[in-house]
């Protein structure tokens, strides 16, 4: 299993080696260092620590959870490292298929129709502004509505996952990576890039 903590660019277009174009989104993945390992023995279980984006001395203090990096992120896979190496977009290849994972766009306030995907009332038969509604929200009995019902209200801005995207271009020199189709989040979205 490999892991590396990446920055979203954005989307842009490649043509492969048919002439045609396919649809990327670019990301600066690494260099990401490891700070620690989690062993069996001593902590239960097996991971890695790794951080992303070097801090000024200047802008690190003793109380910094972080040792000198602005993103820190754990990954299950100890491939034999030790604290102190640096891992880069080399451990990928083209053709791997990866798992994005990073915080979605955030959508503001929004209506069934757009957050749910409800259909929305008829037009007609004497339905007035009611295209988009949610309609009825519960029963008679117990006069209340249920938890978990499906209504209305704050959209986006949640941790979100892609899986099964294919890399179709690793760049060592400037340590990007270009996957195929859309991965979660604005651009400068911090997200963990994952292949098995």
């Amino acid at each position: 299993m490999k892991g590396l903590i990446g920055k979203k660019i954005g989307a842009t277009q490649m043509f492969t080696g048919e002439g045609r174009a396919v649809a990327v989104t670019l990301i600066e993945a690494g260099p990401c260092t490891v700070l620690g390992l989690r062993t069996k023995e001593k902590n239960g279980y097996e991971a890695v620590q790794i951080g992303f984006e070097a801090l000024p001395e200047k802008k690190v203090t003793k109380s910094m959870r972080g040792k000198g990096f602005r993103y820190i992120k754990e990954f299950r896979f100890i491939n034999e490292m030790k604290p102190g190496d640096t891992l880069d977009v080399s451990v990928f290849k083209e053709g791997d298929k990866v798992a994005v994972s990073g915080i979605s766009k955030g959508k503001g306030t929004q209506g069934g129709v757009k957050r749910w995907g409800f259909h929305g009332r008829n037009a007609t038969r004497g339905a007035k502004h009611e295209e988009r509604t949610i309609g009825s929200v519960g029963a008679a009995r117990p006069s209340e509505v249920w938890p978990g019902k499906k209504m209305p209200g704050h959209m986006g801005v949640e941790r979100t996952t892609v899986r099964n995207l294919k890399v179709m271009k690793v760049d060592q020199e400037n340590n990007l990576l270009a996957v195929k189709g859309a991965v979660p989040g604005r651009r400068g979205t911090l997200i963990e890039i994952v292949s098995k």
